[in-house]
């Protein structure tokens, strides 16, 4: 069971306060649905194969502030997108 993140569990409980109706997904939103994450998987790799080297490169180097910064640059950038992807995934359910 993967740990949820604070987005996650606020996406939750607003779903759980929603006075909407929850409605099936057809075949076209599931097809949105797997689109969007294998578009934002894909943007993820990016990110991770454009900074992780960069990262390798800075520790080898000694310069560990740097690659902590990175580190940082990348995680924030993954939850980026990762909070797109939800946002957008939330946007088909809703059938907007």
């Amino acid at each position: 069971m993967a740990i949820k993140s604070a987005y996650e569990l606020a996406l939750e409980r607003m779903a759980k306060q929603s006075p909407q109706p929850t409605r099936k997904l057809t075949a076209e939103g599931k097809a949105k649905l797997a689109e969007l994450d294998r578009v934002y998987t894909a943007k993820i790799a990016e990110q991770e194969f454009a900074l992780k080297p960069k990262i390798a490169e800075a520790r080898a180097a000694g310069k560990f502030e740097d690659a902590e910064k990175l580190e940082e640059t990348l995680h924030a950038e993954v939850q980026k997108l990762r909070g797109k992807l939800e946002a957008e995934k939330e946007a088909v359910r809703r059938g907007k």
